[in-house]
């Protein structure tokens, strides 16, 4: 059995980040049934955060009209048919119904999943990272609110009122921006950004085969 470490240094309002997501997930499942051994592999995913707009509104704002406020609104329309019609080869409807903005207290409900993972695991980080992306892309939820930060953290299992205090003392802050000023000094300007065992790196939501091809090439280097 190899076991495969995997960072994702993600932003929580990124679509590609959720495209990445979707098919790193998918390369796994093809390199599980197509690479002799590999159904017995672990992998490890963890995530990492990243500020793509570290200077946004700590008050959500509509995503449809922040996408216009930064692109225009020609530009921004065929950007959405573009990121839509990418999402749905994945299963994902972005319906840009929700709200953007600030994206820390986001990192910061990550940073408390890690804290409770033991023995290794990662499941956690990954429940919630995946029931923030449906709330925000899928579900109209608004990226700077409490509430919905609380409702995802609850659907990935963790204790409401916990969180909910997690969120209202700061926690978790210092250690979020550390890791955001270590993918900068790596010199990481976009996401996703995927690093495999340290020593693989793939930029962007490549096709599922670059994943399979570079997991192949870890397994053979591990």
């Amino acid at each position: 059995m190899v076991v495969i470490n995997i960072k994702v240094i993600s932003d929580a309002v990124c679509p590609f980040c959720y495209v990445g997501k979707k098919r790193l997930e998918r390369a796994i499942d093809l390199y599980r049934r197509s690479v002799p051994g590999g159904a017995d592999d672990r992998f490890n995913i963890s995530w990492l955060p990243f500020y793509l707009d570290p200077g946004s509104s700590k008050v959500g704002i509509p995503s449809l009209e922040r996408m216009a406020q930064k692109f225009g609104a020609d530009r921004s329309r065929a950007i959405i048919a573009h990121i839509r019609g990418v999402g749905a080869t994945e299963g994902i409807d972005f319906t840009y119904a929700g709200k953007a903005g600030n994206t820390r207290d986001a990192h910061r409900l990550v940073q408390l999943a890690k804290q409770k993972e033991t023995d290794g695991s990662t499941d956690l980080e990954n429940a919630v990272i995946t029931h923030l992306f449906r709330s925000y892309f899928e579900d109209g939820g608004d990226i700077t609110s409490h509430d919905d930060l609380v409702a995802a953290a609850e659907l990935s299992g963790l204790d409401g009122p916990e969180v909910r205090a997690w969120l209202s003392s700061g926690k978790g802050g210092v250690e979020v921006d550390a890791k955001v000023d270590d993918a900068y000094a790596r010199g990481v300007s976009g996401v996703p950004h995927f690093i495999i065992n340290d020593n693989i790196e793939i930029g962007g939501a490549q096709d599922v085969q670059v994943f399979v091809e570079k997991l192949m090439k870890a397994r053979r280097e591990a």
